[in-house]
Formats: C-alpha cells, sequence, structure tokens
C-alpha cells in the first residue's frame, strides 16, 4: 500500500528541496556496461530490498502479468549551422510543430517547423541559416529560418530543396543524437546503438526512456517463455524531462508536455488484466497513469475535440471525483471504436507526486533519478519514504546512477 501520509499530502505544497540526496559525480554513469543485462539490480517490495542482477529480472516477474513498455526511438535531435561570421548556432529540435504529426513531418519533403530550443541564438538575429549536406548520394542545401517564439521554445522552419529527401533522413544524416546534459561530454559513436532501448520503433523522442535500456533480447524471450504479457505504448520524451526543479515548492513547477499514443489493442489487453500493469520506465508510468485521466474525462463529457485529449498538470489533483479504473479504460476503447480508430493520441503534462494514487501501475521498473527531480517525486509517490532506504542502500553499495546506470523493480 502506498504510505498514508504522502496519500494525505497537497503536491502543490511540497518543497523540493525535501528530497534531496548527495550524489557524486563518481557515481553518475557516464557509459553504459558493455552487455545490457549485467547492470545491477535493486529489487524492492514492502520495504524490502534485495541486490541481484538485471539479467535475472524475469524470476521476478509473475506469469500471466502485464508488463508495458515504451518504444519510442531517440532523433538525432541537434542541428548546427554555421555563419560567414564563423559562430556556430545550435538547433535542438523539440516537437513538430508543422506538420504537427510526427509521422507526417518526418515523412514531409520540402518544409517542416519544429518548436526549437536554440544555442547561442544572440548570434543569430536575423537572416536565415544554410547548410549544404549530402543526403544519400543526394547534395542538398538547408535552411533554417527563426518564426517567432511559443512559450520557452523558438519555432524554426527548415526547407531544402530535393523533394525526393525527407525530413528523416536529413536528421539522421545531419542531426547529433542529443545525450544528457549530466554526462558532461559529446555524443559519441557508441551512443547511437546504447541510447536506444533494444525495440525502439517509432522516431520522436529527445531522450531515451532509460529504464528499458537494460532489456536485451534474451531478456524479452525469458519473459514471454513465461507467460509475462506485453504490450507497447508511445510516449515521445521531451527534453523537459532534465528540467531541474527551480521553484522553491512544486506548486511553481511546470511540467512539459508530451504526446502518447496506445492502441486499443493494448487498451484491451488492460482490460484484460482488470487495468493493472508493470511498467517499463517512468514515461511508460505516466502514459498508463494518463490513461486513467482521460478515461474519466470521456466519462464526464469533457472532451469535445481532440485538443480535449490532455492530461493538464494538476488534473489528478485538481478533480478529485473517482471513477472505476477499467470503466475509464473502457471509455477510451468504445471512444476509438465510435471514432473508428485504432490508436488514441494525446498528451499529457501529468506529474506524479507524494499525494498521487496510483490507478493502473501495479510495480515500475526504472533507474536512479537526480536529486530534487520530478522523476524522485514520481518514485515517491509508489513506494512513499522507503525512496530515502533505497537510494541510500544503492549508494552504499555502489550502484551507477542516472541514465546509463543501473536499474531498480519496485512494488510498494
Amino acid at each position: 500500500m502506498q504510505h498514508k501520509k504522502d496519500m494525505e499530502r497537497n503536491p502543490k505544497e511540497i518543497t523540493i528541496t525535501s528530497y534531496n540526496y548527495d550524489l557524486p559525480d563518481s557515481f553518475i554513469a557516464k557509459y553504459p556496461l558493455r552487455n545490457r543485462e549485467e547492470a545491477k539490480l535493486l529489487f524492492y517490495k514492502e520495504g524490502e530490498i534485495k541486490d541481484d542482477t538485471f539479467k535475472n529480472l524475469p524470476s521476478y516477474i509473475s506469469a500471466n502479468d502485464l508488463i508495458i513498455f515504451n518504444d519510442t526511438k531517440v532523433i538525432q535531435a541537434r542541428l548546427h549551422f554555421q555563419k560567414t561570421t564563423g559562430a556556430t548556432i545550435e538547433i535542438f529540435c523539440l516537437e513538430p510543430y508543422a506538420p504537427k504529426e510526427y509521422t507526417q513531418n518526418f515523412e514531409s519533403t520540402t518544409k517542416v517547423t519544429w518548436a526549437c530550443l536554440l544555442g547561442n541564438s544572440k548570434k543569430w538575429k536575423e537572416g536565415v541559416l544554410t547548410k549544404e549536406l549530402s543526403v544519400q548520394g543526394n547534395k542538398v542545401i538547408l535552411t533554417a529560418k527563426r518564426e517567432g517564439k511559443q512559450h520557452t521554445s523558438e519555432l524554426i522552419t527548415f526547407t531544402w530543396n530535393n523533394p525526393t529527401i525527407s525530413f528523416a533522413a536529413i536528421l539522421e544524416c545531419f542531426g547529433e543524437l542529443p545525450i544528457p546534459p549530466y554526462l558532461n561530454r559529446k555524443t559519441e559513436q557508441s551512443d547511437l546503438q546504447d541510447y536506444q532501448t533494444v525495440y525502439a520503433s517509432v522516431k520522436g523522442s529527445v531522450a531515451a526512456p532509460t529504464a528499458g535500456l537494460h532489456f536485451t533480447e534474451n531478456i524479452l524471450e525469458q519473459l514471454q517463455k513465461k507467460g509475462v504479457e506485453e504490450e507497447r505504448v508511445t510516449l515521445h520524451v521531451g527534453a523537459g524531462t532534465f528540467k531541474p526543479v527551480k521553484s522553491e515548492t512544486l506548486e511553481g513547477h511546470r511540467m512539459h508536455s508530451e504526446h502518447i499514443a496506445v492502441s486499443t489493442t493494448t487498451l484491451s489487453r488492460l482490460l484484460k488484466h482488470q487495468g493493472k500493469a508493470i511498467a517499463v520506465g517512468t514515461t511508460s508510468v505516466r502514459t498508463l497513469e494518463s490513461l486513467y485521466y482521460l478515461g474519466k474525462m470521456i466519462m464526464e463529457g469533457r472532451v469535445h475535440s481532440d485538443s480535449d485529449l490532455h492530461v493538464s498538470q494538476w488534473e489528478p489533483y485538481d478533480n478529485k471525483t473517482e471513477v472505476n479504473t477499467v470503466d475509464a479504460l473502457q471509455a477510451i476503447h468504445d471512444f476509438l471504436k465510435n471514432r473508428d480508430e485504432t490508436v488514441l493520441h494525446a498528451s499529457t503534462q501529468i506529474i506524479i507526486a507524494p499525494g498521487y494514487k496510483y490507478k493502473i501501475v501495479k510495480g515500475m521498473i526504472t533507474n536512479f533519478h537526480q536529486p530534487e527531480s520530478t522523476l524522485l517525486l514520481l518514485v515517491s509517490a509508489f513506494i512513499g519514504e522507503g525512496w530515502r532506504e533505497l537510494y541510500k542502500h544503492a549508494l552504499e553499495n555502489n550502484y551507477r546512477f542516472l541514465s546509463y546506470g543501473d536499474g531498480s523493480l519496485l512494488f510498494p
């Protein structure tokens, strides 16, 4: 059960400094282990802690359990242009603006607009940036133009002069994979493979769902042999996943919005399991928990257009009326069926912090997160104050932290 004291808290009043701990730089894994499944696994259930190796994960998952993976794929989202003055401008593509839909944007062959972050923007006040590149043996002139601000990002329109080349091909040729800033190093060739899960398939993230990096084809096969059922969801991870909480209390922190996609097949499988699943990574957690609120909104008649398919940051706390989880999932399934659609496309800003009551996730596989981060709050909401003992144990036993670090399997 979730910690009773945590359940009674108002998350808006949480002081982020209460979720601090000392993380020496030497504990931050700069590179992954060569063999992914040899990473350490810390198992936690009802206050009990056990050390193991990730390759033994299947022994902790019950036959007929449902495990949910995020199949998003990290894109090479950093683009570098050089001005005639010699100044280098970095454009970090965050999410598509036009076309808005990821697949359409990547398949575009003449022009796209993205919400971006700019590096060295003071050196680019006007005009367009150009870059000549060779894509699939073809010469391409790529241009970038500033269109104005959108919230904290800049809208950048990219155009190119070869209609046989897609924007996806341009990113793969010209872009750089954006590894986490706290690694304090440049992207290397090895990261192109290391910073993708073995099951990544849907392009769109600018950060990896790193809990999944420990999985190998061997582990997936062992889970399947055991009778564990598996489904995929998609949440495209934004750069906001690294955004520190700078406000004194959580109320002043703005969560980033992320695109999610869930198929009717996955919804059916969740319904079969009475709306309960084990989530691989905090991104899968946020996706699954958002489903409950999307279903609830549909049941309450609050969805009138696609733009209403959005879970706001404080939705779980501002509207405390509850519905049955299975009914909420069934409402989404019926909603899609009535529209003759097989995939739910929505967005979420959900913040999961102590005071949150989990609806769907009954177990989670996750890495060890930064001090004073929203990801640490999510873990604390799941296992209560036990997170402190968990992290103390991990530090005392030389676990490797953050994106390329070791993993944990947590049950309340």
